[in-house]
Protein backbone atom coordinates (compact mmCIF):
# COMPACT_ATOMS: atom_id res chain seq x y z
CA UNK A 1 0.00 0.00 0.00
CA UNK A 2 2.54 2.41 1.09
CA UNK A 3 4.30 1.22 -2.22
CA UNK A 4 1.67 2.01 -4.57
CA UNK A 5 0.99 5.37 -2.62
CA UNK A 6 4.44 6.32 -2.81
CA UNK A 7 4.79 5.73 -6.77
CA UNK A 8 1.37 7.63 -7.57
CA UNK A 9 2.45 10.52 -5.29
CA UNK A 10 6.24 11.25 -5.89
CA UNK A 11 6.59 9.00 -9.41
CA UNK A 12 6.44 12.11 -11.78
CA UNK A 13 8.05 14.02 -9.37
CA UNK A 14 11.03 11.36 -9.31
CA UNK A 15 11.20 10.98 -13.06
CA UNK A 16 11.07 14.68 -12.97
CA UNK A 17 13.63 15.29 -10.79
CA UNK A 18 15.93 12.55 -12.57
CA UNK A 19 16.04 14.22 -15.56
CA UNK A 20 16.69 17.94 -13.76
CA UNK A 21 19.84 15.97 -12.54
CA UNK A 22 21.22 14.66 -15.60
CA UNK A 23 21.08 17.63 -17.48
CA UNK A 24 21.73 20.59 -14.81
CA UNK A 25 25.29 17.90 -14.00
CA UNK A 26 27.15 19.16 -17.25
CA UNK A 27 25.84 22.42 -17.16
CA UNK A 28 26.64 22.73 -13.39
CA UNK A 29 29.93 22.16 -13.97
CA UNK A 30 30.68 24.10 -16.90
CA UNK A 31 28.98 27.25 -14.53
CA UNK A 32 31.81 26.56 -11.89
CA UNK A 33 34.45 26.60 -14.56
CA UNK A 34 33.27 29.62 -15.98
CA UNK A 35 32.96 31.21 -12.22
CA UNK A 36 29.42 32.43 -13.07
CA UNK A 37 27.94 31.48 -9.73
CA UNK A 38 25.22 33.41 -9.61
CA UNK A 39 23.75 33.15 -13.51
CA UNK A 40 21.06 30.43 -12.24
CA UNK A 41 19.30 32.09 -10.04
CA UNK A 42 19.18 35.29 -11.99
CA UNK A 43 17.80 33.53 -15.19
CA UNK A 44 15.71 30.96 -13.08
CA UNK A 45 14.70 34.57 -10.66
CA UNK A 46 13.50 35.76 -14.58
CA UNK A 47 11.80 33.18 -16.24
CA UNK A 48 9.80 32.63 -12.69
CA UNK A 49 9.29 37.00 -12.64
CA UNK A 50 7.66 36.45 -16.57
CA UNK A 51 5.29 33.23 -14.99
CA UNK A 52 4.13 35.54 -12.46
CA UNK A 53 3.40 38.40 -14.81
CA UNK A 54 1.71 36.03 -17.38
CA UNK A 55 -0.82 34.60 -14.25
CA UNK A 56 -1.77 37.95 -13.81
CA UNK A 57 -2.10 39.27 -16.54
CA UNK A 58 -4.17 36.36 -18.53
CA UNK A 59 -6.64 34.26 -16.40
CA UNK A 60 -5.60 30.56 -16.51
CA UNK A 61 -3.21 31.00 -19.50
CA UNK A 62 -2.40 28.08 -21.71
CA UNK A 63 0.62 26.39 -21.10
CA UNK A 64 2.46 27.06 -24.39
CA UNK A 65 1.76 30.59 -23.39
CA UNK A 66 3.62 30.47 -19.96
CA UNK A 67 6.27 28.35 -21.75
CA UNK A 68 6.69 30.85 -24.49
CA UNK A 69 6.43 34.11 -21.54
CA UNK A 70 8.69 32.74 -19.74
CA UNK A 71 11.29 31.69 -21.83
CA UNK A 72 11.21 34.78 -23.92
CA UNK A 73 12.49 36.49 -20.71
CA UNK A 74 15.07 33.96 -19.80
CA UNK A 75 16.66 33.72 -23.80
CA UNK A 76 16.92 37.87 -23.20
CA UNK A 77 18.98 37.45 -19.94
CA UNK A 78 21.16 34.99 -21.22
CA UNK A 79 21.52 37.04 -24.29
CA UNK A 80 22.54 40.07 -22.51
CA UNK A 81 24.72 38.16 -19.62
CA UNK A 82 26.47 36.44 -22.94
CA UNK A 83 27.17 39.80 -23.96
CA UNK A 84 28.34 40.83 -20.48
CA UNK A 85 30.83 38.08 -20.15
CA UNK A 86 32.34 38.97 -23.75
CA UNK A 87 32.85 42.91 -22.85
CA UNK A 88 32.47 43.49 -19.14
CA UNK A 89 34.31 40.19 -17.89
CA UNK A 90 35.51 41.75 -14.47
CA UNK A 91 32.30 43.20 -13.71
CA UNK A 92 29.85 39.75 -15.23
CA UNK A 93 29.40 38.08 -11.37
CA UNK A 94 28.52 41.54 -10.22
CA UNK A 95 25.92 42.55 -12.73
CA UNK A 96 23.92 38.85 -12.74
CA UNK A 97 23.76 38.97 -8.83
CA UNK A 98 21.94 42.41 -9.02
CA UNK A 99 20.01 41.19 -12.04
CA UNK A 100 18.86 38.74 -9.64
CA UNK A 101 17.79 41.20 -6.82
CA UNK A 102 16.45 42.97 -9.41
CA UNK A 103 13.96 40.05 -11.22
CA UNK A 104 12.94 39.26 -7.38
CA UNK A 105 12.24 42.66 -6.27
CA UNK A 106 9.59 43.36 -8.93
CA UNK A 107 8.42 39.84 -8.45
CA UNK A 108 7.91 40.83 -4.69
CA UNK A 109 6.41 44.15 -6.38
CA UNK A 110 3.80 42.42 -8.90
CA UNK A 111 2.31 40.27 -6.10
CA UNK A 112 2.42 42.93 -3.50
CA UNK A 113 -1.56 43.44 -3.57
CA UNK A 114 -2.42 39.81 -4.68
CA UNK A 115 -4.73 37.70 -2.29
CA UNK A 116 -2.31 34.74 -2.70
CA UNK A 117 1.29 36.93 -3.16
CA UNK A 118 3.10 34.78 -0.50
CA UNK A 119 2.25 31.68 -1.57
CA UNK A 120 3.12 32.70 -5.63
CA UNK A 121 6.26 33.54 -4.04
CA UNK A 122 6.65 30.45 -1.86
CA UNK A 123 5.71 28.49 -4.99
CA UNK A 124 8.10 30.27 -7.12
CA UNK A 125 11.18 30.17 -4.76
CA UNK A 126 10.57 26.49 -3.47
CA UNK A 127 8.86 24.84 -5.78
CA UNK A 128 5.85 22.07 -5.94
CA UNK A 129 7.85 19.43 -7.32
CA UNK A 130 5.47 16.63 -5.78
CA UNK A 131 2.39 18.09 -7.86
CA UNK A 132 4.22 17.55 -11.01
CA UNK A 133 1.92 15.58 -13.23
CA UNK A 134 2.85 12.77 -15.52
CA UNK A 135 1.53 15.18 -18.12
CA UNK A 136 4.04 17.49 -16.73
CA UNK A 137 7.05 14.90 -17.42
CA UNK A 138 5.91 13.89 -20.58
CA UNK A 139 5.91 17.34 -22.09
CA UNK A 140 9.45 18.43 -20.13
CA UNK A 141 11.24 15.25 -20.96
CA UNK A 142 11.72 15.91 -24.52
CA UNK A 143 13.29 19.21 -23.58
CA UNK A 144 15.70 17.94 -21.58
CA UNK A 145 16.62 14.85 -23.42
CA UNK A 146 17.58 17.19 -26.48
CA UNK A 147 20.06 19.35 -24.18
CA UNK A 148 21.11 17.06 -22.62
CA UNK A 149 22.42 15.12 -25.79
CA UNK A 150 23.54 18.04 -27.10
CA UNK A 151 25.94 18.16 -24.17
CA UNK A 152 27.11 15.15 -24.40
CA UNK A 153 27.11 14.36 -28.04
CA UNK A 154 28.25 17.61 -29.29
CA UNK A 155 29.97 19.32 -26.12
CA UNK A 156 33.00 21.45 -27.76
CA UNK A 157 30.24 22.87 -29.77
CA UNK A 158 27.27 23.41 -27.39
CA UNK A 159 29.76 25.04 -24.61
CA UNK A 160 30.70 27.72 -26.74
CA UNK A 161 29.68 31.07 -25.04
CA UNK A 162 26.53 31.43 -27.13
CA UNK A 163 25.13 28.25 -27.24
CA UNK A 164 25.89 27.31 -23.84
CA UNK A 165 23.58 30.53 -22.53
CA UNK A 166 21.27 29.88 -25.17
CA UNK A 167 20.74 26.05 -23.30
CA UNK A 168 21.46 27.06 -20.00
CA UNK A 169 18.15 29.64 -20.73
CA UNK A 170 15.91 26.31 -21.83
CA UNK A 171 16.69 24.22 -19.19
CA UNK A 172 16.25 26.78 -16.27
CA UNK A 173 12.95 27.48 -17.59
CA UNK A 174 11.77 24.22 -17.87
CA UNK A 175 13.57 23.52 -14.24
CA UNK A 176 12.04 26.82 -12.15
CA UNK A 177 8.24 25.74 -13.50
CA UNK A 178 9.16 21.92 -11.76
CA UNK A 179 11.10 22.76 -8.86
CA UNK A 180 11.81 26.65 -8.00
CA UNK A 181 14.45 28.48 -7.84
CA UNK A 182 16.08 26.94 -4.54
CA UNK A 183 16.06 23.66 -6.51
CA UNK A 184 17.23 24.61 -9.30
CA UNK A 185 19.95 26.24 -7.77
CA UNK A 186 20.85 23.83 -5.54
CA UNK A 187 20.93 21.05 -8.47
CA UNK A 188 23.21 23.16 -10.68
CA UNK A 189 25.51 24.17 -8.15
CA UNK A 190 26.37 21.25 -5.38
CA UNK A 191 26.31 18.28 -7.37
CA UNK A 192 29.06 19.98 -9.32
CA UNK A 193 30.92 21.03 -6.75
CA UNK A 194 31.03 17.62 -5.55
CA UNK A 195 32.58 16.23 -8.01
CA UNK A 196 35.05 19.45 -8.59
CA UNK A 197 38.46 17.47 -7.44
CA UNK A 198 36.93 13.88 -9.20
CA UNK A 199 38.54 13.03 -12.80
CA UNK A 200 35.15 11.40 -13.53
CA UNK A 201 33.62 14.56 -13.10
CA UNK A 202 30.34 14.46 -14.83
CA UNK A 203 29.51 11.17 -13.71
CA UNK A 204 30.31 12.12 -9.64
CA UNK A 205 27.75 14.77 -10.69
CA UNK A 206 25.39 12.78 -12.07
CA UNK A 207 25.96 10.00 -9.39
CA UNK A 208 24.98 13.39 -6.56
CA UNK A 209 22.38 14.99 -8.17
CA UNK A 210 20.17 11.35 -8.41
CA UNK A 211 20.70 10.39 -5.04
CA UNK A 212 19.62 13.72 -3.41
CA UNK A 213 16.76 13.93 -6.03
CA UNK A 214 15.66 10.42 -4.84
CA UNK A 215 16.28 10.35 -1.01
CA UNK A 216 14.69 13.96 -0.79
CA UNK A 217 11.39 13.28 -2.57
CA UNK A 218 11.40 10.21 -0.69
CA UNK A 219 12.02 11.73 2.65
CA UNK A 220 9.20 14.75 2.00
CA UNK A 221 6.62 12.40 0.97
CA UNK A 222 7.56 10.16 4.38
CA UNK A 223 7.70 12.98 7.16
CA UNK A 224 4.93 15.14 4.93
CA UNK A 225 7.42 18.23 4.58
CA UNK A 226 7.64 20.69 1.69
CA UNK A 227 9.27 18.76 -0.63
CA UNK A 228 11.81 21.61 -1.91
CA UNK A 229 13.78 22.61 0.90
CA UNK A 230 13.89 19.20 1.72
CA UNK A 231 15.68 18.46 -1.60
CA UNK A 232 17.72 21.31 -1.08
CA UNK A 233 18.93 19.85 2.25
CA UNK A 234 19.42 16.61 0.54
CA UNK A 235 21.84 18.17 -2.08
CA UNK A 236 23.80 20.11 0.66
CA UNK A 237 24.12 16.79 2.39
CA UNK A 238 25.17 14.69 -0.36
CA UNK A 239 27.27 17.82 -1.49
CA UNK A 240 29.42 16.94 1.69
CA UNK A 241 29.46 13.20 1.51
CA UNK A 242 30.73 12.88 -2.21
CA UNK A 243 32.66 15.73 -1.33
CA UNK A 244 34.40 13.58 1.29
CA UNK A 245 34.71 10.76 -0.56
CA UNK A 246 36.61 12.43 -3.43
CA UNK A 247 39.22 13.96 -0.78
CA UNK A 248 39.96 11.01 0.97
CA UNK A 249 40.72 9.29 -2.49
CA UNK A 250 42.84 12.14 -3.65
CA UNK A 251 44.86 11.50 -0.63
CA UNK A 252 45.21 7.70 -1.06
Amino acid sequence: MINSELLEIAGPAIVAGFLIALTHAPLGLEVLKRGIIFIDLAIAQCAGLCLLAANLIWDHPAWWVMQLASLGLALLAAFCFCVIEHYFPNEQEVIIGSSFVLASSLAFLILADHPHGGEEIQHLLSGQILFVTWRDVLFHSPIYLCILTLLIGCHNRFRTTIWFFFLFAVAVTSSVQLVGVYVVFASLILPALAAVNSERKLLVAWSCGIISVATGITLSVFIDAPAGPVIVLSFAIMNRVFGSIMKSLLQK
